[in-house]
Formats: C-alpha cells, structure tokens, sequence
C-alpha cells in the first residue's frame, strides 16, 4: 500500500478547520476517501466541497472503503468507534481526549495490539515547533523534579458544540483543554509512574447568571461540566507536578504555562527557555534556533500517515494517551466528582 484511502468520521468543526485541510497537504500518502456524520446532509456539503466520493450517515458504512479513518465525534463514542475500526482492519486517528474514562482507553490499546493497526491520539501540543525543541534537550535539564502546568483562559467556555455537555464529554476544561498541557508534561519528563494524584474541581462562576463570556452563550441553569481544576501529582521517580487549567479564570489575560527545574537545569516552553549553570555562573537563553511547522495539525497528521504507510513510530503512543486518561480520571475521583 503507497496510498491510503482515509474516511473522517464526524465533520464538524475540529475535522474542516484542522484534520481535512492537513489532509489535503499529503496527497502523495492519501486521499479523502470518505466522510460520516450522524447529521448526513452535513456530511454530503462537506462531500460536495471537498470533492469526496462517498457519504455515510453511519460510519460502520465505510470501513469497507477505506485503511485510516480520523474520529472527530464527542468524546462518548471514541472508544466504541476505535474498537469497531480496528477489529474491522483499519487504522485510526482519534481526536483528544483518548475517551471517557482509562478503562475505555485499556481496550482501545488491545484492540490496537490484536489487530496489528495503527493508534493514534490527537496531541497536537507534543508537534508544536517548541515542544519538540524542549523534548530535544531533556538531557540537559537532568532528571526533571518539579513541574509547573498552567493552561487558563479568561471567560472562554465554549458557546459552541456540546463542550459543556457531560454526558457526551466527560468533563469540561480539564478533560478539553488542560489535557494538552498535561499530556505535554508527561510526555517530556518521559511518562514517569504516578503515585498519587489530588485535585479539586469547581464550576462555581459558570454556574452564576449574567457571567461575562467572550466565547459565546450557554446556559448556567444546565451547565454541568468544570469550569476550573486545580491538581498535585507525584511520580515513583520523586518528581511532583503543580497542573491548573480553566476555561473561565478571573485572571488577567489568557496563560499557558509549562517549565520544568530539573536535577541540571530547567526550561519553560511557551516561549522556549533554558536555564542552565557553568561553574558558578547562571545561565539563560532563549532558542531563535527553533523551527518547523507552525500548525501542529500538519505534522501530526504526517507522523500518522507516515506510521500506517511506512511503519514510522508514533509521537503520541496509545499507552502514553491512557495515562493522560489516568490521571484525569484520579482527579475528578479525588474532588469526589462534584464541582464548587
């Protein structure tokens, strides 16, 4: 196989904004074969537009036609999908989070491993220009001890889509947005055993009538999702980890934040920095050598082509996505599944 035939199952707008148009980009490894909404006249515009021969309203439709397909549904069916895609021979790219809840990422890993396909999980953040720049010189940092994560937004809930649906997400701003950063930390201290995991929730401030939203309306009465989280996590290797994520913060403006102080030195990636000694000396510097692609969607969707065409390892592995699944599981258990 030179060429794979790649179906996108749910066109909505994380498929047309990010997934379609990167496809697009490789038509030497693939070609959009095939597309799938429940809403079906949707998926015949996006047909129409894109110039796709086949439509389906079902997806189980279409894994006679094609060899990847792209997962962009709610999170609730991204196991169920996985699963019936891979025992049906085809490879798969999910969109984050892995699914709702470890024990339904467990089986999405087996069913990778029995079926011998390719599994891959949507962590863009890991294909950002500076995160790959920072993971490059890990071995300068040292042994990583304590790591900071703050992913906020400032009133950003999404007005859009089913963000703040639990039944068909999960969660809210943890499960949709702080997941990144925390896949990102994970990923560059080199996925360490956890050991034990604090966190507290709260949706307090979405809860209140009359908020301020700059990210559209939704209604406080049916809001049941976070809205803020706060966590501690500790490793088997020693390290601990600080992790804040918010849609809704009352801070100044938005922040995303991850530096790591290690046993050698430190970094922090957004900008990329290092932090270093030589002697008796403290040293700083800023990377002007980084490049690469701007939009990470490009190269993810590359790695995973590359992985199912010619065997290329994956950045974002499965297993790794299942501990990122861990640990939001051990924090919405640990602030005892409510929010403040």
């Amino acid at each position: 196989m030179t060429k794979l035939r790649v179906g996108i199952i749910g066109v909505g707008g994380i498929a047309q904004q990010r997934h379609i148009p990167a496809l697009l980009q490789f038509p030497e490894l693939a070609e959009l074969h095939a597309v799938s909404d429940t809403n079906v006249e949707r998926a015949q515009e996006v047909a129409a537009k894109y110039k796709v021969p086949h439509v389906f309203q079902h997806y189980k439709g279409m894994f006679d036609e094609v060899d990847a397909v792209i997962i962009c549904t709610p999170n609730k069916f991204h196991a169920e999908i996985t699963v019936e895609a891979l025992e049906a021979g085809v490879h798969v790219l999910c969109e984050k989070p892995m699914a709702m809840s470890a024990a339904e990422c467990a089986r999405m890993v087996e069913a990778s491993r029995t079926s011998g396909k390719q599994l891959a999980i949507a962590y863009h953040y890991r294909h950002m220009p500076v995160s790959q720049a920072a993971k490059s010189v890990m071995d300068e940092v040292g042994t990583p001890l304590v790591v900071r994560v703050k992913a906020l937004r400032r009133r950003k809930v999404p007005g859009w889509g089913v963000f703040t649906n639990k039944e068909l997400q999960g969660g809210g701003s943890l499960i949709d947005y702080g997941c990144h950063l925390l896949d990102l930390a994970l990923w560059l201290m080199g996925n360490p055993k956890h050991t034990a995991v604090m966190g507290s929730t709260y949706n307090a401030l979405s809860r209140t009538p009359g908020q301020l939203n700059q990210w559209g309306s939704f209604n406080h009465e049916t809001f049941g999702v976070d809205d803020h989280v706060t966590s501690y996590i500790k490793f088997e290797n020693g390290a601990s980890l600080l992790f804040e994520t918010s849609w809704s913060a009352n801070i100044l403006d938005d922040e995303e934040h991850l530096s790591i102080s290690g046993t050698k030195g430190g970094l922090s990636v957004f900008p990329f920095e290092m932090y270093t000694t030589k002697g008796q000396m403290l040293l700083n510097s800023q990377a002007a050598w980084i490049q690469g692609e701007e939009d990470p969607g490009l190269p993810q969707l590359q790695n995973f082509l590359e992985a199912c065409v010619h065997g290329a390892e994956l950045v974002v592995k499965p297993e790794e996505a299942m501990q990122v699944s861990q640990i939001i599981d051990e924090i919405y258990q640990s602030a005892g599944g409510t929010e403040r």
